[in-house]
C-alpha cells in the first residue's frame, strides 16, 4: 500500500481531488487530501499572517500526526512550493515528490520568482480593500476556469481568496537530504496565454534522468482528467 498525500494549489480546497481519491483507494492505497489553512472550511482562518510557512506546517503536521512514511507527496500549482519545503523538513518521510503542473522552486525563491505573472497578483492584493487577499479569477477565459469548462459552478464553490503572503514567502531548501528524493513532473499541455513554465532539467537533483509526463488538458487536471491522472499516479505506487 502506498500513501498518497495530495496538496491543492492556491484558491482551491482538498475537495478538488474528489474524483481522484476513490480511484487511488480502489487500487488499495491510502489517500489524504487536506484543505490548507485559509481555504474552504478553514477560510475563517485566512488573514495577512497566513503564508507559505503556514501551509508547510499544515502538511508537515499531518505527516507527523498520522505518522506517515514513504509518502508520495503531490503538489498542484502553488503547492509545488509547499511540497518542496515539506520535503526539506521531513525528507525521511517522503518517497517521491510529484509536481503536478506546479511551481518548482530553487532555494530562496518565492512564487513570483518561479512564475513572474504572480507579481501582478501580489500587486493587486496589496492595493485591494483587504490589503492581503488575492481573489480567484473573476471570469473564465476561453480555455475555462483553471482549464475547467464543464464544471465551473462546482469549482467556484471551493474557491476563496489566497493570502498574499503565500506568494511572497521564499522556500528554504537547505537540507542536502532533500536532493536524494526522486521527482516526477506532470504537465498539463493546455496553457492560457501569458503562462510559461520553466524547463525541467534533464537530470534530477538525485542524479537520475528527469521524469516528465504530460496530460492533454488544462491546469485543473484532477477535475478534467481524473482517471488519466490517477493512472499516472498509480505508476508510482
Amino acid at each position: 500500500m502506498t500513501t498518497y498525500l495530495l496538496v491543492h494549489g492556491a484558491w482551491h480546497t482538498g475537495e478538488c481531488w474528489t474524483r481522484v481519491t476513490p480511484l487511488l483507494e480502489a487500487a488499495g492505497h491510502r489517500v489524504l487530501a487536506p484543505t490548507l489553512t485559509g481555504d474552504g472550511d478553514k477560510a475563517h482562518l485566512a488573514g495577512p499572517e497566513v503564508g507559505l510557512d503556514t501551509h508547510v506546517a499544515d502538511v508537515a503536521g499531518l505527516i507527523r500526526e498520522e505518522d506517515l512514511a514513504d509518502v508520495v507527496l503531490v503538489g498542484h500549482s502553488y503547492a509545488g512550493l509547499v511540497i518542496s519545503s515539506v520535503a526539506n523538513e521531513r525528507p525521511d518521510r517522503i518517497a517521491r515528490l510529484v509536481y503536478l503542473d506546479a511551481m518548482v522552486p530553487e532555494d530562496g525563491e518565492s512564487a513570483a520568482d518561479v512564475l513572474s505573472v504572480t507579481q501582478a497578483l501580489i500587486d493587486l492584493a496589496l492595493t485591494s480593500e483587504s490589503g492581503w487577499g488575492v481573489p480567484p479569477v473573476p471570469e473564465p477565459p476561453p480555455a475555462g476556469l483553471f482549464g475547467v469548462t464543464d464544471d465551473i459552478a462546482w469549482l467556484r464553490t471551493m474557491l476563496s481568496d489566497q493570502p498574499v503572503r503565500c506568494l511572497q514567502q521564499p522556500v528554504r531548501l537547505d537540507n542536502p537530504a532533500t536532493r536524494s528524493i526522486p521527482r516526477t513532473h506532470i504537465h498539463c499541455a493546455v496553457k492560457p496565454e501569458g503562462f510559461s513554465r520553466r524547463a525541467v532539467p534533464a537530470v534530477q537533483p538525485n542524479g537520475t534522468p528527469a521524469e516528465v509526463w504530460e496530460l492533454p488538458t488544462g491546469h485543473d487536471c484532477m477535475i478534467t482528467m481524473p482517471a488519466e491522472l490517477s493512472e499516472l499516479l498509480l505508476k508510482l505506487a
